[in-house]
């Protein structure tokens, strides 16, 4: 009798985080479970030219996308890590909701609507505040949390924020290269190129939430951290767009915190990690 044999891996969709403890479940038993874009998924069936849409020939399509594209197995992030990254991403919702309020209060002239206004933007700043209170309290439970937020908050114009969003929506952070983490950033400029032509490269995909988190980043360090005010200055006076220079240190800022997490390291421990500027 044959012995069966482990599976090479196993493709799930992601589905707004309902696939989230099925691929708990299967990791926590040593399977390669995978989560994959479903946009892909689609745009491979009709490139083998499946247009039709069922559950049974979703699950071929699958199987058929899985053994055509191998995609790679990250293994989950540990649960200390997943309960921040949720605790961050609720907080940016609060965040999106107290900025709608606000400018809401600014259309106003009603005095009723604008004390309901008021109460709601309160009731809000108390929620981020507890959340991140809780976020607070997850770090300092766990060593390698704790040194990991030391690290990225030891660079000037990383803070507290920023700090935890690396830390829960890029849990990959010390374990890539400047390529994969620019990459996963949506950071990386793409070519377009054709024969002879050469196209302007442009940034795509990537996790959002980071991206805007190293923005607000990149402004404070442009006061703060000298060798991203130096690389934006040289950008600037190149003649390179505010955004395509903005783009750069974000990168830049990213790849430098990356480095000393992998290095374990602290900012000012020792000289900074040499990273070639990006234009």
């Amino acid at each position: 009798m044959l012995a069966k044999r482990a599976p090479s891996r196993i493709v799930l969709e992601a589905t707004g985080g309902y696939e989230h403890p099925v691929l708990r479940c299967l990791g926590d038993r040593g399977l390669p479970a995978i989560r994959v874009n479903p946009r892909q998924v689609r745009d491979f069936a009709r490139a083998t030219g499946i247009l039709a849409k069922t559950d049974a020939i979703d699950a071929k399509v699958l199987v058929r996308f899985g053994s055509a594209v191998e995609p790679a197995h990250r293994p989950l992030p540990a649960p200390e890590r997943e309960k921040l990254a949720r605790l961050q991403t609720r907080r940016s919702q609060l965040v999106d909701l107290r900025t709608a309020e606000h400018n809401r209060l600014e259309q106003t002239t009603d005095a009723g609507i604008t004390r309901t206004i008021r109460a709601v933007i309160k009731t809000l700043q108390e929620q981020i505040k507890l959340i991140e209170a809780e976020s607070a309290d997850v770090i300092a439970e766990h060593a390698q949390l704790e040194r990991h937020y030391a690290i990225l908050t030891s660079i000037p114009g990383i803070g507290p924020v920023t700090a935890g969003v690396l830390m829960g929506q890029m849990p990959e952070l010390g374990t890539l290269s400047r390529q994969q983490v620019a990459a996963l950033a949506g950071l990386a400029p793409f070519n377009r190129d054709s024969g002879t032509q050469r196209g302007q490269r442009h940034i795509r995909g990537g996790r959002t939430s980071v991206r805007t988190a190293l923005y607000m980043a990149t402004l404070t360090a442009l006061r703060e951290n000298e060798v991203i005010a130096e690389d934006f200055e040289r950008y600037t006076a190149a003649g390179k767009p505010h955004k395509v220079a903005m783009t750069a240190c974000m990168r830049k800022l990213l790849i430098i915190a990356n480095a000393l997490v992998r290095d374990d390291i602290l900012w000012g421990q020792k000289s900074s990690p040499k990273v070639p500027p990006q234009p």
